[in-house]
């Protein structure tokens, strides 16, 4: 599956996509914010989730850049 592939499928299946193929990586919490980062083939995707409500809120998918400075250990 390629990133463009990814990004044209609708919510419901951006999320069936992520939980058949995504290999969890990491997470990213918050009091406010909860994040959880998997990789699929060649690119990665976001899973935002509102606990409060209990629903994903957004998905999203990209291949590189600053999205990915949250889940480093580095100060900046």
């Amino acid at each position: 599956m390629t990133l463009y592939d990814f990004n044209i499928l609708t919510l419901e299946e951006k999320q069936a996509t992520v939980w058949d193929k995504g290999m969890f990586l990491d997470n990213y919490v918050t009091k406010d914010v909860k994040i959880n980062c998997y990789a699929i083939d060649k690119f990665f995707v976001e899973v935002h989730y509102d606990s409060k409500h209990n629903v994903i809120t957004d998905v999203t998918a990209f291949k590189y850049g600053h999205n990915l400075d949250k889940y480093s250990n580095l100060e900046v």
